[in-house]
């Protein structure tokens, strides 16, 4: 399922236009995006949750030359499903 997709059946399902589906789809991503980057966590009862995790600085190798390269710390988003969901899967 893509963005399409789902808007599509959020209007379906909401009984409301598409235009109005994409404007609620479009809402709900741009404020899981702030809340992140205000390192906030982001909760969906019965879905899951969005957390920054920040991944340490480390030692890695090129695999082409073998040579010892050293990566960036870098933030990243996890997403913990809920047990609900993990249930029904």
């Amino acid at each position: 399922m893509n963005k399409k997709d789902l808007i599509s059946k959020m209007s379906k399902d909401a009984g409301i236009t598409l235009d109005q589906a994409k404007k609620a789809l479009s809402a709900l991503i741009q404020g899981v995006s702030m809340a992140l980057q205000r390192g906030e966590r982001v909760t969906l009862s019965g879905f899951g949750s969005f957390e920054i995790k920040i991944r340490q600085e480390r030692m890695g190798r090129n695999p082409k030359t073998g040579q010892i390269i050293r990566i960036s710390a870098k933030k990243k988003v996890k997403f913990n499903p809920s047990q609900r969901l993990e249930n029904s899967l």
